[in-house]
């Protein structure tokens, strides 16, 4: 007989990555723009925002943001917030119906689920939190709550691929110390960082054996936000939640 908590028989997590179509925003932020601190319409950003809740079938105040600082904050949530988690990196959680988001634009989305404790969490994860370690923190954080490993499922979300993220030689070499599957060449040939193959090397030596990855790049599509492509934009979100 196990002793690790179980979730609800009738709760189950479940994952949703946006992209920039559907929304209020106009351009340079068209159009389903989450983010609220890149210079859009607050009311735009709000409108967008209430259709999350609203398709997810969800109050409002049950979506979780945060201010991500490209640290290793990590934050555990039970109820709504009053305003976005002060400098924080990741939110982790085992309460169902309460949906944790992390905005994203080139940065990479990490959804992670444990089925078995009940326990999500969100994890910005852009070349700084990689070097830093905010996914084993949150991975921590989600052991703390009764999550284990070899339960986790995660989605490494839409972002820069390595062929498009040029980076110096230098900065390469301080991410592949702690990522060595992050250091790539670019399609033209020079240093270049895949942040998803880092992570999921990451996961992968932490215990967690399945991890599913969006290969979309998101300075190649148009359909997602990219702060590398275009300078002002939106951001794209992804959401987790035990619902």
């Amino acid at each position: 007989m196990s002793n690790e908590p179980a979730a609800p028989s009738s709760v189950r997590p479940r994952r949703v990555v946006t992209d920039r179509r559907g929304g209020r925003s106009a351009s340079p932020y068209d159009t389903f723009n989450l983010g609220d601190h890149v210079g859009d319409d607050p009311a735009a950003v709000a409108a967008n925002r209430s259709r999350v809740a609203r398709e997810l079938g969800v109050g409002e105040d049950r979506l979780v943001w945060m201010e991500q600082v490209h640290g290793t904050g990590v934050a555990v949530v039970d109820g709504p917030q009053d305003g976005p988690v002060p400098a924080t990196d990741a939110l982790v959680t085992r309460t169902p119906g309460l949906v944790l988001g992390v905005l994203a634009a080139d940065c990479v989305p990490v959804l992670l689920t444990d089925p078995v404790a009940g326990v999500v969490a969100a994890v910005h994860a852009g070349r700084e939190g990689v070097r830093q370690g905010v996914l084993p923190r949150a991975l921590s954080a989600m052991a703390s709550l009764g999550a284990r490993a070899r339960h986790v499922t995660a989605l490494l979300g839409p972002a820069v691929c390595g062929a498009c993220y040029e980076v110096p030689e230098a900065m390469q070499a301080d991410v592949a110390r702690v990522a060595p599957a992050a250091a790539v060449r670019t399609r033209r040939g020079t240093p270049g960082l895949d942040l998803r193959a880092g992570l999921a090397e990451a996961l992968q030596r932490a215990g967690v054996t399945e991890v599913v990855t969006d290969a979309r790049c998101t300075v190649e599509d148009p359909q997602l936000f990219s702060h590398r492509r275009d300078g002002v934009t939106g951001r794209h979100a992804g959401l987790v939640w035990l619902g």
